[in-house]
């Protein structure tokens, strides 16, 4: 049993406690096993190219985030979390099933039209908690297959509402389920819509276990809020967005508290990549972080992280252990007791320590740039293999070059978490051992990699075919 197990039914425990004694006084019995030990629920809310440094816990200086900031100090924070890419579908796939992407196929963005998703034969966080009497919603955008063989429904979920894709493609369709109900989506409005939802769906399931998937559209470009909000920034309309999210956690967790649901929910906040870098549209900050969305600088890869779960989770927690978005799926199976499928390899952990205060065994963190290892973390060594080069040193330039050093670059995060400052020729042994992870890890993944054909699928359709967008992916 974890951590979060263990002290979320102790809790539980005293307070059933005290209720059956009441109970018993007034009915002549205790209350049943059943209402003892409800399965808790929970709540991913997933930014779409929210930087490190795009709210106050980041450090950004205008844009306001008084709500992230209270789940902050209700909760736990861990300052050196990942996503699952550098780009919006695989960090999805990665989140979803438990296991880098590379695993799963899922090596580009999807675009309308492509044939191909995400496979059914991944197991997501949806599916595993489903098949133990969760019901299911994913409220916001979709992005890992757009044809209806890929969609929510065939990955676990019992209720979608959202866009397929990236709001800069040419699919302006707004589905409920898998029906369109608005074709242009009014985009001003999609935060406050996807809260709305949410909050209906936790009314609706309040009486039964729930996992709610909340990935927002913004502040991907273009970067759109609501009249409420509109203006608002003085970050301009990137700060408006970012704002409208924050108030978007508000509304959720003010519902939870409403319905007494907030002890038995864990809620966990984060971003699917680094901020974008595009010019001239508004874009958002990495903080003190190299690099940007795109590339495995650690811009690329470093986000935001908060978990809330009053009553179980220490408040105020600021965790400095290395954590991923692979992490939540075992991190939710924990903390129900549900065993993680034995049938395929996972490369995610469960949190449970890490929430508590304490440090975990030093881990590895792979970064992969399409099918491709760029870089390796193990404990506080990284070592870059290929790089992002930027014309003039501008991460807002255009194009980026990716060059292939002499020798593989290393980095100290721990104390130069900016990667400005290059140490292979005074730790070699670092160097030949984390060459060494890589290889390893690289022969397993080529070795066992039961979702190959999509890899290929991938490299042959981006060869032919010019996908169609309105701005930038």
């Amino acid at each position: 049993m974890s951590y979060i197990t263990r002290r979320y039914f102790a809790s539980r425990s005293a307070k059933v406690l005290a209720g059956s004694v009441a109970a018993v006084s007034l009915f002549g019995s205790a209350l049943p096993v059943s209402a003892q030990k409800r399965k808790p629920n929970f709540i991913i809310l997933f930014a779409d190219d929210m930087g490190y440094g795009d709210w106050e816990g980041g450090g950004h200086p205008t844009i306001r985030t008084p709500n992230l900031m209270k789940m902050a100090r209700e909760g736990v924070t861990i300052s050196q979390f990942y996503s699952g890419c550098a780009v919006c579908s695989p960090s999805r796939a990665a989140l979803l099933t438990g296991r880098n992407y590379i695993r799963t196929g899922v090596t580009k963005v999807f675009f309308p039209g492509d044939e191909r998703g995400m496979p059914v034969s991944e197991i997501t966080i949806a599916d595993a908690l489903k098949s133990h009497g969760y019901t299911t919603a994913c409220i916001g955008k979709w992005h890992l297959g757009g044809e209806p063989a890929f969609r929510p429904d065939k990955q676990g979920f019992d209720f979608y509402f959202g866009l397929l894709h990236s709001n800069n493609m040419f699919d302006f369709k707004l589905y409920r389920n898998n029906e369109i109900i608005e074709d242009p989506v009014d985009q001003s409005t999609l935060t406050k819509r996807y809260t709305e939802e949410a909050i209906g769906f936790i009314e609706r399931e309040q009486e039964r276990p729930f996992f709610l998937y909340l990935p927002y559209t913004m502040p991907h470009v273009p970067v759109y809020a609501s009249e409420k909000f509109l203006g608002k920034s003085l970050n301009g309309i990137y700060g408006d967005a970012v704002e409208e999210i924050d108030w978007s956690v508000k509304q959720l967790i003010d519902s939870l508290k409403r319905l007494g649901l907030s002890e038995n929910t864990l809620v966990m906040f984060t971003s699917d990549n680094g901020p974008a870098s595009y010019k001239p549209v508004p874009r958002g900050t990495a903080g003190i972080f190299r690099g940007c969305k795109g590339d495995t600088w650690e811009g690329g890869m470093r986000v935001p992280f908060i978990a809330w779960w009053p009553g179980t989770l220490p408040a105020g927690t600021v965790s400095h252990a290395v954590g991923s978005v692979v992490d939540l799926f075992p991190t939710c199976l924990a903390a129900t007791g549900i065993p993680l499928p034995d049938d395929r390899p996972y490369d995610g952990i469960d949190l449970s320590p890490v929430f508590d205060g304490n440090s975990r065994p030093e881990r590895t963190i792979y970064y992969y740039r399409e099918d491709e290892l760029y870089a390796v973390r193990h404990g506080k060594w990284k070592l870059h293999f290929k790089v992002y080069d930027y014309p003039g040193g501008d991460y807002h330039s255009e194009p980026r070059k990716v060059r292939t050093p002499e020798q593989p670059l290393l980095f100290d995060l721990e104390i130069d978490p900016s990667e400005q400052y290059e140490c292979a020729s005074e730790n070699p042994d670092v160097v030949k051992r984390l060459i060494t992870i890589a290889d390893n890890y690289s022969a397993e993944i080529v070795h066992n990699n039961e979702n190959r054909d999509l890899i290929v699928w991938f490299n042959n359709e981006f060869t032919k075919k010019d996908h169609k967008l309105t701005g930038k992916n």
